[in-house]
């Protein structure tokens, strides 16, 4: 069935299932004679929240957009509406190929959430596939001998990685929410990586600025370097065969290529080569979680967002509750006193977060309490 979703949040920001080939268009402001008092008011209450006058002109579309950090990515996802996919293909073909092209960010081994709205049933739900914890985890396995955190340990060895969610969450996803094959909708991810992509200017300052780390790996500084461990200059071409080959079997194969198949295999391989803790049980045992969405009200609009483990849609809808009670369209945009209104609810929201949140399989979150008015 075609499944038509207006809206999604997630990695990547969609709104509407279709869009017309003109991405976007400018359409400046009409001027018009002048009206009564009452139709000048109404006008005023309906007028959009973009003005042409800024000197930041907004990008519009008339049946949908696509935002992600990465330009190719974008357009990608927004010609995945135009050619009749949903708001779930687009997120998930954008997902794939920031896999390519923003290896910083974007890749196979993490993890994420994602919101999706049901238009056909106006039901909203989330999607938690965030990187769990494998079964040899401990309390103590980021410390030293002298019971220190070893922040090289916490943050750059094979120990600090999670089982990842990524693939599970994406084709999952894609299965049951979207409306195009799962090939057709990698298909863009698997060319790039296989043809290149042109190196961008940010790309090489983020390959620069971990030279020394990647260059530690002999992997990661074939994938990213030169065969003379020169780095790739901007405009010239960085071809992934392998990441191309792993996007093809997942294209085909679905998430079993990456938690049973091939490509698990020489994940735990390189697990056990540095002292890693993911095995092959952990990769099989992954499971995708639904959830209910935490939902909220401010100013008679509904707030709809990402429940534990997130922290993000609990304290948002927390902070919400209380900037309420301030009139902060007389404080003004920006202002000292709209400044401080919000960095105090941030404060408090954000002390709660340390102290009550965690993954809702293991500890018990007072979520009703701290989205309360």
């Amino acid at each position: 069935m075609n499944r038509k979703l207006t809206r999604l949040c997630a990695l990547v920001a969609l709104m509407a299932s279709m869009v017309t080939p003109q991405l976007w268009a400018f359409t400046p402001p009409v001027r018009t004679p002048e009206a009564p008092a009452a139709r000048q008011d109404a006008e005023k209450q309906a007028a959009p929240i973009i003005g042409y006058e800024s000197i930041f002109q907004p990008v519009v579309a008339s049946r949908g957009m696509v935002a992600s950090e990465e330009a190719v990515a974008s357009a990608v996802g927004a010609d995945m509406l135009a050619r009749g996919g949903n708001a779930v293909d687009a997120a998930v073909a954008v997902a794939f190929v920031l896999s390519v092209t923003l290896p910083k960010a974007g890749n196979l081994g993490g993890g994420g959430f994602m919101l999706v709205h049901l238009a056909e049933t106006g039901k909203t739900l989330t999607i938690d596939y965030r990187e769990v914890a494998p079964a040899l985890a401990h309390r103590d396995m980021f410390l030293d001998a002298d019971g220190n955190v070893d922040k090289h340990r916490i943050r750059k060895s094979h120990k600090a990685a999670g089982v990842p969610g990524t693939v599970a969450g994406l084709t999952h996803a894609q299965e049951k929410y979207g409306s195009l094959p799962l090939t057709r909708v990698m298909a863009p991810a698997i060319s790039l990586a296989r043809e290149g992509i042109p190196v961008s200017r940010h790309l090489a300052a983020d390959l620069d600025a971990r030279r020394d780390l990647l260059l530690a790996n002999p992997e990661a500084a074939r994938i990213f370097f030169k065969a003379d461990g020169s780095a790739y200059q901007v405009g010239e071409l960085l071809r992934r065969p392998d990441l191309a080959s792993s996007l093809e079997l997942i294209a085909e194969q679905g998430a079993d290529a990456f938690y049973r198949g091939e490509i698990a295999r020489k994940l735990v391989a390189e697990m056990e080569a540095h002292e890693g803790l993911i095995g092959a049980r952990d990769l099989a045992a992954y499971r995708v979680v639904e959830r209910a969405p935490v939902t909220g009200n401010y100013r008679g609009y509904e707030i709809v967002s990402m429940p534990p483990p997130s922290s993000g849609g609990i304290h948002l809808v927390q902070m919400l509750n209380v900037l309420e009670q301030f009139p902060l369209a007389k404080t003004g945009l920006n202002s000292a006193a709209s400044v401080h209104l919000i960095t105090e609810t941030m404060k408090y929201a954000f002390a709660d977060r340390s102290k009550y949140l965690g993954d809702p399989d293991f500890v018990k979150v007072p979520l009703a309490r701290l989205t309360s008015k």
